[in-house]
């Protein structure tokens, strides 16, 4: 009898097709930080890990659109209540020996003025005070944004928006947003994603920030909430 031996071949010269997930069970802590390295840092691809499997996921063209209009949003509410902040993007979050996971957008608010022209997370650093996935139903990625402890959690999916809080180590769905409070953000968010992903005229940046920008207060003001 002929003996079978495995073949091993390196996480990146594994080819996977835009909107594909894969899961591999029984990954060690010192093994996806050796994939992390061998993956590096400008990659299309991106990982979450939790409970000893690591995932790794390829998104859609779509998907990284609607992450930058929701990110845009995110900046002009800011802008429009008065507070700084600083966004970390799709920066690797850890948590040591534990879970590990990539933002499709994060930002620091509350704690903004401790990570102001941070290029690196230091092992003590918190977790971003917001992080925002798109078209997310992974349970590896729910449980690890639980165990980096992320205090507020929104999800856009299927042209809705889900906000989680963490409450006891655990997520809990909520209509509100401690960080926009009293702002209908379930209405607001999906609406302007939509108008502005329907839209065939905006294609620059700048006209791109003035469409949501408008939009978001036009939204806004139909749903009778203040954001000037």
């Amino acid at each position: 009898m002929t003996a079978v031996s495995p073949v091993f071949k390196p996480v990146s010269q594994m080819r996977l097709e835009p909107g594909s997930t894969v899961s591999i069970q029984d990954v060690s802590w010192e093994e996806f930080e050796s994939i992390l390295q061998e993956l590096g840092e400008k990659r299309s691809l991106r990982v979450a890990y939790s409970k000893s499997t690591l995932e790794l996921m390829v998104p859609l063209p779509e998907h990284e659109k609607s992450k930058d209009l929701i990110s845009d949003i995110v900046k002009i509410l800011l802008k429009k209540t008065g507070r700084r902040y600083e966004a970390f993007g799709s920066t690797t979050f850890k948590r040591e020996n534990t879970a590990g996971v990539e933002p499709d957008a994060c930002f620091y608010i509350q704690n903004y003025q401790r990570m102001i022209s941070r290029r690196r997370l230091e092992p003590d650093d918190p977790p971003p005070d917001l992080a925002i996935e798109t078209d997310v139903t992974s349970k590896t990625t729910l449980d690890a944004y639980e165990a980096i402890a992320v205090p507020e959690l929104w999800i856009y999916d299927s042209k809705k928006l889900r906000i989680y809080l963490l409450s006891n180590g655990h997520y809990i769905e909520s209509d509100n947003s401690p960080n926009f409070p009293n702002m209908p953000l379930n209405q607001i968010i999906p609406a302007t994603v939509e108008r502005a992903m329907k839209s065939i005229n905006i294609s620059l940046p700048d006209a791109m920030r003035t469409y949501i920008e408008e939009e978001v207060v036009a939204t806004a003001v139909s749903v009778n909430i203040s954001v000037s």
